[in-house]
């Protein structure tokens, strides 16, 4: 079983080397990494050459929506399995992590994605984080494990690659919300599932960029108006780093 760990970028010079060095602690399983880079104009991309097996590189005159970067990730990856990370994602014992994140597949055939219980960095977090992650995990766990609806967050989501060509991938002309409305999307041609045994871990900068209260906001609004107009209520996410 090989994976494909798909990273969309935009200007992460700052935590992308840390990053994808962390990810080659993986050796217990067969993988390549993809970073598919929406056209930053910082050592990005210079960066990703050093350390990625795949590097491309969006070149249209529009910025490139977050989901359609994954597609172009997903378009050229060779894995069984597909793992979609953001560039401050990190994994602590990742290779227990994979291993077991595979054998959910292999045990559930009707498991189509899964997403893990997501946690801020040490040095980074804040009380604020602690809480709001208690909730937002908590959410993420009734809406896939429960109501069987399938919603997560963008950090972290692992799907079987038949799956997701199935289904054409992200939506790439969403600009916000497109985690969220690809997993509604899986949930209903199989099972999704949070496992809060598999930890990721992230800087939760966005939130300390905007606050927790502006970006919780943001999420109700989202959320509301994708269940009435089926569309985001925000027209775009700002940069965050």
């Amino acid at each position: 079983m090989k994976l494909s760990i798909i990273i969309p970028t935009l200007e992460e010079e700052k935590i992308l080397e840390k990053m994808l060095i962390s990810l080659k602690e993986l050796n217990k399983i067969d993988y390549e990494v993809i970073v598919s880079d929406g056209h930053s104009k910082d050592k990005t991309v210079e960066i990703a050459k050093k350390y990625a097996n795949k590097v491309i590189e969006h070149d249209g005159l529009t910025r490139q929506t977050i989901a359609a970067g994954r597609n172009a990730g997903a378009n050229i990856a060779q894995g069984d399995f597909l793992v979609f990370l953001d560039a401050d994602v990190f994994i602590p014992e990742i290779n227990t992590f994979f291993t077991k994140a595979i054998s959910k597949f292999e045990k559930e055939k009707r498991l189509v994605a899964l997403v893990p219980y997501l946690k801020t960095l040490p040095e980074y977090e804040k009380w604020s984080d602690y809480i709001s992650l208690i909730i937002l995990n908590s959410i993420y766990y009734f809406m896939n494990n429960i109501l069987q609806k399938g919603s997560a967050g963008g950090e972290f989501q692992m799907f079987r690659r038949e799956t997701f060509e199935k289904i054409g991938g992200y939506n790439k002309n969403m600009v916000v919300c497109e985690d969220i409305e690809m997993l509604m999307r899986m949930s209903k041609i199989g099972k999704t599932r949070l496992d809060t045994s598999l930890i990721v871990m992230h800087t939760s900068r966005r939130a300390h960029n905007e606050g927790w209260i502006s970006l919780w906001r943001k999420w109700i609004f989202n959320a509301i108006s994708n269940i009435i107009f089926k569309k985001p209520a925000v027209g775009e996410w700002n940069v965050s780093r």
